[in-house]
């Protein structure tokens, strides 16, 4: 990938920003097709769709960093525990 040179970004990387960016599109046509209402969930305060998605972002960021400091193991064990996070975050909060 001879275009990410210029900022010696790694095909991984480029995906996950790319993941990110995917997500945020579809969240503002979600929210102009279906305009989001707030709702109060476990955590006891309002949250809309963003909220939702953002609380979601920085959690998995956590799983992520505690799997590389306390787990030996491949990094798709923590895809699939910040799949279940966001499944959750969403569900109920």
């Amino acid at each position: 990938m001879e275009w990410l040179a210029w900022m010696a970004w790694t095909g991984p990387t480029a995906v996950f920003f790319a993941a990110i960016a995917a997500m945020l599109a579809g969240m503002t046509l979600l929210a102009i097709k279906y305009p989001s209402t707030a709702r109060v969930g476990i955590l006891g305060i309002e949250t809309a769709r963003g909220d939702r998605l953002f609380i979601t972002l920085l959690g998995s960021a956590f799983i992520n960093l505690a799997w590389i400091g306390l787990v030996d193991a491949a990094q798709y064990g923590a895809l699939i525990l910040c799949g279940l996070f966001a499944f959750c975050v969403f569900r109920w909060v």
